[in-house]
């Protein structure tokens, strides 16, 4: 391990960072945009320039990953050349991105050649009325179908994702069990939570991960060994399926024992944890292209980084709601 890596006061190696590029999003999904989003896209979003600055600073201090976010990063219209540049760096082993697929069957194929080694798509319903319902857009079947022409392809490294809420739980999860059962590619539910402007749908919507897990332990379902790169997913396999499931649960009682993951705003702020009270500005490294300063500010933000979350005392920090980092 390179005596530069990131190392918090609870010898958690950082090895990933969530860069979102954008925090504007073209849906009103219930659990975060219900009104839709507010205004234009932020004017100050991260140039090409400073996001090399930014990647090769993380990649020399030991990041290994680098997932793009939003809002809806294929709202960027450079989103693949913000790519090439995440995966051009020495050190980074994969380069992920995770899109409500309202691009995906024109992005898909330049983004892969571009260096995305994996897709998180965000598929709340297999059932076209829930997803208009949860999202506010009628475009589930062309994200299923861009699906299967990439997995016709040969692409395989495909994650769906599922807000996990109490009035879908169990259509979605019935559906999903169908949809994985011939089809190499994963399907995780995350767990609702509570953000400074959803409480009375975290209330009314929540229901507990665990919920879900001891279901599929109950059917036979198996949990897969974690790597060091892993996202916060615990991933389920099955001998009679093709396919995987994975759930979130940010609830659970040792969520954050295995965090491996920094995260930055589309406007150069840093955040030690989703769910923190403050953020760090790392603007002023960016513009000036100082890599070295940044690897040192890295180092001393490192030593700060919380033990956890807050949110079982209901403490959801500074986010008001999830497009503001992307999750």
């Amino acid at each position: 391990m390179s005596s530069a890596a990131l190392i918090d006061p609870f010898q958690r190696r950082i090895a990933y960072l969530r860069l979102s590029v954008t925090d504007f999003c073209n849906y009103r999904c219930v659990y975060c945009l219900p009104e839709g989003y507010q205004g234009c896209a932020t004017p100050d979003e991260l140039s090409l320039a400073e996001i090399e600055i930014l990647v090769r600073a993380f990649a020399e201090s030991g990041t290994e990953k680098i997932r793009l976010t939003g809002g809806e990063p294929t709202m960027r219209r450079d989103i693949v050349e913000i790519a090439q540049i995440c995966a051009a760096q020495a050190g980074i082993k994969k380069v992920a991105i995770t899109t409500n697929a309202h691009r995906l069957d024109k992005l898909y194929r330049p983004l892969i050649d571009a260096g995305i080694a994996q897709f998180n798509i965000s598929v709340d319903s297999f059932r076209e009325e829930t997803f208009r319902r949860m999202t506010g857009r009628n475009s589930l079947a062309g994200i299923l179908q861009a699906v299967e022409k990439m997995l016709d392809e040969g692409f395989r490294h495909i994650k769906l994702n599922a807000l996990l809420m109490r009035e879908t739980a169990s259509e979605t999860l019935a559906d999903t069990l169908a949809f994985v059962k011939e089809r190499p590619l994963t399907m995780r539910f995350i767990e609702l939570m509570r953000t400074n402007d959803n409480t009375a749908l975290y209330e009314k919507s929540h229901i507990s991960a665990a919920e879900i897990t001891q279901m599929l332990l109950a059917e036979g379902w198996v949990l897969r060994e974690r790597t060091p790169l892993s996202g916060p997913a615990l991933e389920f396999s099955h001998a009679d399926y093709a396919g995987g499931i994975g759930i979130i649960a940010p609830y659970s009682k040792d969520f954050c024992s295995s965090c491996n993951r920094l995260r930055v705003t589309s406007t150069g702020k840093m955040h030690l944890c989703l769910f923190d009270s403050i953020n760090y500005d790392l603007r002023d490294y960016l513009r000036a292209g100082d890599v070295q300063g940044l690897k040192a500010q890295l180092q001393r933000l490192i030593a700060v980084k919380p033990a956890s979350h807050q949110l079982h005392s209901n403490d959801s920090g500074i986010m008001a709601h999830l497009a503001q980092i992307g999750g």
